[in-house]
């Protein structure tokens, strides 16, 4: 979707005024995977002029260029010979999240960083990008792996214990921290220790619920299944608050400029992103050394800058998180 130059205009005025956040939310990956505060962060990013839309003819330049895994590698791996006699990777993903899985509507494709991942993984073991997306949320994750719907999940998907007791785990590829969002509006609500006594979107199944009710126990936690609910509810202020892991938050900001803002600093733990596996197959070793060689290669960071740096202003490309 193309911004008027009304719209750029105020899109900019308000990254600017906002600098410090969006920066810190932009570059959670970087020192190894560490979001900086966004003190430290407003002086380590340098920023260029915004733009929403993904450079389509780039993104697609790097998928090309993947590299394909030799006959013998992938013969090797049980997990990784069955995704290339199948000729395709079975996919958990996302249509709607803007910087990592969206669905264009001008062609139905999917582009983002977590698509591109699998599309990049597709490319290695079958010499194709050819995957098949079942689209999935916070709560179907581990069951989609588990009644071998899918083979693999890219879906901004956390990795804890009790989920390593289900599914298996790659990565990580990505380390977030917990944020807030509110209406551009709201001026109640400045960093975590605001959300008492407030209303508390998180998503089903996710680990915002756990996370308020530690930094913010008196705070009402509400849960929904998907982000475009929680933004929903958000706006017509039936919610006070959406937290979530801060990168996607970020895409919120980006799609909905006049809408949202970013408050306060990240807060929690760290989160690392993985990419989920059948439990008990050998995927996890063959994928962990696919990761490592497109970090080594630069793939990583040119995906990273096309679906994530250029279109937040942010030109200091991250450190990868450290392989598990």
């Amino acid at each position: 979707m193309s911004l008027t130059g009304k719209r750029m205009r105020s899109y900019r005025k308000a990254y600017v005024a906002g600098a410090a956040i969006l920066a810190a939310a932009s570059m959670l990956l970087a020192g190894c995977g560490e979001a900086p505060t966004a003190s430290t962060a407003s002086g380590s990013s340098s920023s260029t002029s915004v733009n929403p839309d993904i450079d389509v003819s780039a993104y697609t330049k790097i998928i090309d260029s993947g590299t394909t895994a030799d006959s013998s590698t992938v013969d090797a791996n049980t997990w990784a010979a069955a995704v290339k006699k199948a000729g395709v990777l079975k996919v958990g993903g996302t249509k709607t999240s803007t910087l990592f899985s969206l669905q264009s509507t001008s062609d139905n494709k999917v582009r983002g960083f977590d698509a591109g991942l699998s599309q990049l993984l597709a490319k290695y073991i079958i010499g194709k990008a050819n995957t098949q997306l079942t689209v999935v949320d916070s709560s179907t994750r581990e069951s989609v792996l588990q009644n071998g719907t899918v083979n693999s999940v890219f879906a901004t998907y956390s990795i804890t214990s009790e989920r390593k007791q289900k599914v298996d785990f790659a990565g990580p590829y990505y380390v977030s921290q917990t944020g807030i969002l509110v209406k551009k509006s709201n001026s109640d609500i400045k960093s975590v220790k605001d959300l008492e006594g407030k209303k508390v979107g998180v998503q089903e199944g996710s680990t915002g619920a756990d996370i308020v009710a530690k930094n913010a126990p008196k705070a009402s936690v509400e849960q929904f299944q998907t982000d475009t609910e929680i933004t929903q509810a958000l706006r017509q202020g039936r919610i006070d608050a959406y937290v979530v892991d801060e990168s996607l938050l970020l895409g919120d900001v980006v799609k909905n400029p006049n809408d949202f803002k970013i408050v306060g600093k990240p807060f929690g733990d760290k989160d690392p992103y993985g990419i989920g596996l059948p439990k008990g197959s050998d995927a996890t070793k063959f994928v962990n050394a696919w990761l490592k060689k497109i970090e080594a290669d630069g793939t990583w960071a040119k995906l990273w800058k096309v679906t994530i740096g250029d279109r937040t202003g942010v030109t200091d490309v991250p450190t990868p998180p450290t392989i598990d």
